[in-house]
């Protein structure tokens, strides 16, 4: 039982904590400063006074601990917990946070803020940087990628403010919320009768209008070329389950352009890869599920009497202020629950369409077995090439993904149509915001909430050194959480490269010998970085050997329970970004 005695006393540093897990958050990733001592104080009184509290995580980079958050939610669908030191911490975890918001990532994040007070209260000002780091309006640093943000100004508002907040980043759009915490209020007694009081605040979440799917439901029965573009996933696995169905009864070509989660299964019929524009050049219908940006305007050129419907929870995409994709119906709803109740509907008229539905899955299989035969030929080749090809290193590691069941997050790495994935829990790709350094963090968060399954984390060079590698390297360490990274090295930015080929196909920069601004020579032994943490790690240069190396690393990572890094040396062909 709790001690009353230490309960009066404890600060609302640690009443914080004990809140949090009365709201059901399990790990909070913290990067401590000088304004942590009264939750260090208080997290110490908590204990002592036996209250239940959430793992306190020390990570020593805070771009890592929101990625770290970002990816346990990614396997739980249970938002965590970040904590970091006034605004210089808050400053390391934007990046994180902007990758977050894109992603739509309900996480709650706290940060000191430098005290108000010179003297006088106990907690104000003691060292220099607490001049240093005052600012006029610390949350404008996080402001765009949050929902919510405020200032604990009492320590009694605790329970409550922590109520709000994770009830607002959990409501539909799902986003994250900010609480700074100044060090004086930190500092105070919290009240404790109302730590363990039943949540005072629920979330909500939208529902599409029944009128609005019906009418899409009989859109997509008479299209004669309907195509569905999924980039956040299906929303559920009941979600995913009812695309599947539908999918396959009517035809209907599924494309997972730019994709960030799994909305189909690439051993479905009507899994037509990544590659959008063939297919929304001849589209009469086009449903875009969850899609921030479903093709490339000046890219892919769309039918001009096309129809264009999009669906989610925020179907026009309101935080960015622009993003004209024409919408002709703008269904608002959570994405799971509407594609559940689309099946039903599009049930109801399978026997009106006989001839019309085996139209479609005719010429769909024509078009797919002659995509797949493209990817395989593309792995083909580079599997004899030296050095290998990207398409060659997805393909192993998809056969690696299967052969264990991993879960493989990754970024600017492994392409998608030769990873082929066949389940939503097994694969993840970086948010559109880019945010590099994420994959190898995120991949240690679903290692934390999976500790039984294999964890791949794939990623270019310049990824790896974004990601803060020693600090991801000893956090896996110290925490018993091991992964395996797969560095897909082409010593560049090669996604600067290909943009600037893009914009400038015939440009000076493309006919020079080095591109400028994009090499990443010499590059270092990044073998070496995850050996420093006692880890296993190799380069690998020949194709012919990297899927036993990958099967050493996998061996290294769930039986020794130790890290693997496999650095994989590539070219790649070149072409522009698309």
């Amino acid at each position: 039982m709790p001690r009353d005695e230490t309960l009066q006393s404890l600060t609302a540093g640690g009443a914080l904590f004990a809140r949090l897990h009365q709201l059901g958050v399990e790990y909070v990733f913290c990067n401590s400063g000088t304004d942590f001592p009264p939750i260090i104080e208080g997290l110490a009184a908590a204990e002592r006074g036996g209250l239940n509290l959430p793992t306190a995580m020390v990570v020593p980079h805070e771009q890592a601990a929101v990625a770290m958050a970002h990816g346990y939610y990614a396997a739980t669908g249970r938002p965590q917990a970040v904590m970091v030191h006034t605004n210089v911490g808050l400053a390391n975890g934007v990046m994180g946070m902007i990758n977050a918001a894109a992603d739509q990532v309900p996480l709650v994040l706290l940060s000191g803020r430098t005290p108000v007070t010179e003297q006088g209260r106990f907690g104000a000002r003691t060292v220099p940087i607490g001049w240093g780091q005052e600012m006029r309006d610390q949350h404008a640093l996080v402001r765009e990628t949050t929902k919510w943000d405020y200032e604990l100004r009492f320590p009694e508002q605790v329970p409550e403010l922590l109520d709000r907040g994770l009830a607002i980043a959990r409501s539909s759009p799902p986003g994250a919320v900010y609480l700074s915490l100044p060090r004086e209020v930190l500092c105070a007694p919290c009240p404790a009768d109302a730590l363990a009081a039943p949540v005072s605040m629920q979330p909500s979440h939208t529902a599409a209008p029944e009128a609005d799917l019906v009418r899409l439901a009989g859109l997509l029965t008479k299209a004669e070329n309907p195509l569905v573009i999924a980039q956040r996933g299906a929303g559920t696995r009941a979600g995913f389950d009812a695309l599947a169905r539908f999918a396959r009864a009517w035809g209907i070509p599924v494309c997972q352009y730019w994709a960030v989660a799994l909305a189909m299964s690439y051993e479905h019929p009507s899994c037509v890869g990544s590659d959008v524009g063939p297919w929304l050049a001849e589209a009469d219908l086009v449903v875009i599920l969850d899609g921030l940006a479903p093709w490339a305007p000046q890219v892919h050129p769309q039918r001009a009497n096309a129809q264009v419907v999009n669906l989610g929870p925020d179907p026009l995409h309101h935080r960015f202020p622009v993003r004209n994709f024409r919408s002709d119906l703008s269904i608002t709803g959570e994405v799971g629950d509407a594609l559940v109740r689309l099946d039903a509907l599009m049930r109801e008229s399978e026997r009106e369409h006989v001839a019309l539905r085996r139209r479609r899955r005719e010429a769909l299989k024509r078009r797919v077995t002659r995509i797949r035969a493209g990817w395989e030929a593309a792995e083909a080749a580079g599997a004899s090439a030296v050095p290998m090809t990207k398409a060659w290193v997805a393909r192993c590691v998809g056969d690696l993904m299967r052969a264990h069941d991993a879960a493989v997050l990754c970024e600017l790495g492994c392409p998608l149509d030769h990873v082929r994935p066949t389940d939503p829990a097994s694969w993840r790709d970086l948010p559109h915001s880019g945010g590099l350094g994420w994959s190898l963090p995120a991949a240690l968060g679903v290692k934390l909430a999976q500790p039984d399954r294999l964890v791949i984390a794939t990623m270019g060079d310049g990824s790896y050194m974004f990601s803060n590698p020693v600090a991801c390297h000893q956090v896996g360490e110290g925490q018993d959480i091991p992964v395996l990274s797969v560095i897909v090295n082409n010593l560049e930015w090669n996604a600067v490269r290909r943009a600037t080929m893009g914009l400038y196909p015939d440009g000076h920069a493309v006919r020079s010998n080095r591109m400028p601004l994009t090499s990443l020579t010499p590059s270092p032994d990044f073998a070496k970085v995850v050996e420093a943490s006692r880890g296993h790690g190799e380069t690998v240069s020949d194709p012919g050997e990297l899927p036993q190396a990958l099967e050493r690393a996998a061996r290294v990572v769930m039986e020794d329970r130790r890290q693997a890094v496999v650095n994989v040396m590539v070219a790649e062909p070149v072409t522009a970004l698309v």
